[in-house]
């Protein structure tokens, strides 16, 4: 899977993990759904480290669809509630 990390670019995931990423996905939900600011920023802060971790860079030219669309390290509460699926931001 090719994950988007806005303003940064992109990075290859395994279904591996992509397992382990729903958990943070999960945290992130209900932060947002809590109105939790402080547990949202380091939910947040959390899904993005482990996929910058976990994913491996494609280059900035790159021409691959994003499968996967996540915000920016700075993205507020509510951009992030807009971007939210039923399933969270990664699906499964």
């Amino acid at each position: 899977m090719i994950a988007r990390i806005m303003v940064e670019g992109q990075r290859t995931l395994t279904a591996s993990d992509i397992d382990a990423l729903n958990a943070l996905d999960d945290e992130l939900s209900v932060a947002v759904e809590t109105h939790d600011e402080e547990g949202f920023r380091n939910a947040l802060g959390a899904l993005l480290a482990e996929v910058r971790c976990r994913g491996t860079p494609l280059p900035d030219d790159a021409e691959e669809p994003g499968e996967l669309i996540l915000p920016s390290s700075d993205a507020s509460l509510d951009d992030v509630r807009v971007m939210l699926s039923d399933s969270g931001l990664i699906p499964g």
